[in-house]
């Protein structure tokens, strides 16, 4: 990928693995979890985009920050969560590659603590932020509630899914998720069983089931961070209708720089199929 995502989730566990009989308050797990930048390096308008700042604020207070792109056509609106590490910024040469190529508006948006946000990320916190966001799209005229899709990458995709239990979207794009914090303390660390103190969850499996919304769930079969295996268990226990693509040579932080044709042709077809109400309010 064009950034970086989660390259740091592992090493980050690692640490956690090793302190967690140490923890007396989150705030070391949390800084073994998130690898927040801040400010931004770049804006969309140095990549010839238009977009606007979206100032979003969460049910706790703290102000967010993100860009929404419009597009012409009267198409679906993407609602975005990233990885663990950097800013929108870092998702630049991506956010083009789908306006230019599929005519979608979208937001993304900084989690509390990244880029221009405030705060400082949890768990809980960055649940709030992805219904913060959602709230600013339902808030615009230009957007139709009805057609938005829910994308989340790596831990973003953890974040959309547990937004989608809540609030159905028109679709769930997921891309490289893991089942739960838990499960990949297991899966790296097996000879430290101290995953059961982690208070962080990111309980996917244990959500996926209650998700009713069109699934296309998208993962690299050389993935080192998030193993192949656990794609396939969010998969196997989601609802129909879905889809699975296996991104072939890609790891965890270069799907769209391996796959990228793979991965547009999936997410052409996933739009395509996805029974949107005709035309946005308004039109």
């Amino acid at each position: 990928m064009g950034g970086p995502r989660s390259a740091s989730l592992r090493s980050g566990l690692a640490a956690v693995a090793a302190l967690a009989t140490l923890i007396a308050g989150c705030s070391v797990e949390r800084a073994f979890i998130y690898f927040p930048s801040r400010g931004l390096h770049a804006t969309p308008a140095q990549w010839g985009l238009r977009y606007e700042d979206a100032e979003l604020r969460s049910s706790d207070g703290v102000r967010l920050h993100g860009w929404f792109v419009p597009a012409q056509g009267g198409g679906p609106t993407l609602l975005w969560a990233h990885g663990n590490a950097g800013t929108i910024a870092d998702r630049l040469p991506i956010i083009q590659f789908l306006h230019e190529r599929l005519k979608i508006a979208l937001l993304i948006f900084d989690y509390r603590g990244y880029g221009r946000s405030e705060g400082r990320p949890s768990e809980e916190g960055t649940y709030r932020d992805a219904e913060a966001a959602l709230a600013y799209l339902r808030g615009r005229p230009d957007v139709d509630g009805r057609r938005i899709i829910y994308y989340g990458e790596s831990i973003g995709s953890a974040i959309v899914l547990d937004l989608a239990t809540r609030e159905a979207p028109a679709g769930l794009i997921l891309e490289a998720p893991f089942t739960s914090i838990r499960d990949m303390a297991r899966t790296h660390y097996p000879f430290l069983p101290v995953w059961n103190l982690l208070r962080t969850k990111y309980d996917s499996l244990g959500k996926i089931g209650r998700v009713q919304a069109p699934l296309l769930l998208l993962h690299g079969d050389r993935d080192r961070i998030v193993p192949l295996a656990q794609g396939r268990r969010l998969f196997e226990a989601a609802n129909a209708p879905k889809e699975f693509v296996v991104i072939p040579g890609a790891d965890h932080n270069d799907a769209w720089t391996v796959g990228r044709e793979t991965i547009l042709l999936a997410w052409a077809r996933f739009l395509e199929s996805l029974p949107l109400p005709p035309g946005p309010r308004g039109s």
